[in-house]
Order: structure tokens, then sequence, then C-alpha cells
């Protein structure tokens, strides 16, 4: 769990999709499915925390965006936190295998949305305000990143890099609050009412954080490109075999 934490940080600061590695360890671990997505929530929030800190530059001037999405942040991972944990096991276990397949597809296409969102670039913040069109997808993204998370980043990019504007860095930055504020709703209400397995939670929090700081290097050395290959291939594979499991 450690070494998929690791992991995980250092893909996570390069490519984004470290929970395609840390979900399917704790699966692979025993854990029941519920059981693995929360724990693993808890477990890569304080990496969201850190990244935020990091990006302390990027974030000055932009207090106003932030206050217009924590609104649509809330209402939505308080939505999909609830519906989670209102998901009956045995049903949650059938939607994995989709959400991880989901989760592997949005990686694969990381560099042609980032291509694509570029070349589309809207211009809709010449009042100041937050157009009503992000602060809808982000109350969809906000249900989406509660209940599972995986490829959350991605999604939130693009959707930033379209409609607002400004220089990738600073939208970067506005993503990983966004990612925190999700999360930390996710968090808490899972450590209230779920089933969150703390020690597995605590080792991984550890790894997530280090291995963004001291693997990122390690990684890119790997290339980004082979990165998310290797990442998306052991997604698919995880996939496969739970699509196996509810065959059988």
């Amino acid at each position: 769990m450690l070494a998929a934490a690791l992991a995980a940080g250092a893909i996570n600061a390069v490519a984004g999709g470290g929970s395609l590695i840390t979900f399917p360890t704790l699966l692979a671990a025993g854990y029941p499915s519920k059981t693995a997505n929360q724990t693993n929530t808890v477990a890569i929030w304080p990496a969201f925390v850190g990244g935020s800190l990091g990006y302390r530059r990027e974030l000055q001037g932009q207090a106003q965006r932030l206050l217009q999405l924590a609104v649509p942040n809330i209402a939505g991972a308080l939505a999909g936190s609830v519906i989670l944990l209102a998901t009956p096991s045995s049903a949650f276990d059938v939607v994995v295998p989709f959400l991880i397949v989901f989760a592997c597809l949005l990686m694969a296409a990381q560099d042609w949305i980032s291509t694509y969102t570029v070349h589309h670039r809207a211009r809709f913040e010449a009042s100041g305000r937050m157009p009503v069109e992000v602060q809808a997808s982000m109350f969809m993204l906000g249900i989406y990143g509660a209940y599972f998370g995986a490829g959350l980043g991605i999604m939130t990019l693009a959707l930033f890099t379209v409609l607002l504007s400004d220089n990738l860095q600073r939208l970067n930055a506005l993503k990983g609050v966004s990612s925190l504020i999700i999360n930390a709703i996710a968090v808490l209400l899972f450590a209230l009412f779920g089933d969150v397995q703390w020690a597995p939670a605590g080792i991984m929090a550890i790894g997530a954080i280090s291995g963004g700081y001291a693997g990122v290097g390690v990684a890119r050395r790997l290339g980004q490109t082979t990165l998310r290959i290797v990442v998306v291939s052991y997604g698919l594979i995880v996939a496969t075999v739970l699509f196996v499991q509810l065959a059988t």
C-alpha cells in the first residue's frame, strides 16, 4: 500500500490518475469496493493540500473565483457522498469496473483533451462573475468526485481551460483547490458515516505526499507518455478482472 501510494503521488504530480493505482491496491488487499473507495478518498486528500500549498503564488488574485466555485463544489460533493453511502455494496460492485474504464479512457485521452480545450478556449469572464456553465458543471463534477473521483482533475482542468480565461498554471492551481474542497467534504462524511479503514488510509496518505515530492523525478525520467500507458494498462487489467468476477 505504501509503495502504491508513493507511485500514485508521483503519477498525480506528472500526469494525474494516481487513484487508478491506489484504489485497485486496496481491492487487492481484500477490502470491499465501497470501503476501498472511501479509504482511498481519505488517503489521497492530504496530497491535494500539499499541491495547493505549492501553488500559493498562482492562487493569488483568485479568491473571488474560489468563493464562487465553493458553493457548487460543496453541494455536488455532498450529493455524491450521500449517493455513495446510500448505494448498496452489491450495486457499487457492478458500477466500479465501468468507472475504472471511464477513468482510464480519460487518462488515455488527456493529451487530446488538452489540445482540444486550448484551441477552443472561450472568454466568459469580462464581468468578473463565474459563468453559470462552470458552476453547473462543477456541481456535476462534485458529485462524480465524491462518488468515485478518478479522472476528476483531468475533467476539471479541461472545463476551466475552455470556459475561463487564464494561463494553464493558474487554472491548474484553481483545479487543485476545487478537488481539495470536493474531497474534503467526502472525507468528512465518510469519516462520520462510512467505513474508512484508518490504518491503510494513514499509511497511504504519507506515501502519497512523499511520492509527490520524492517520486516526481523518477516519474519524469520515465516520461509522461510511457507513464500514462503503464497506468492505463494497469487500470484496464483491473477492470477486466472485476468484469470477470461479476460474470462468474
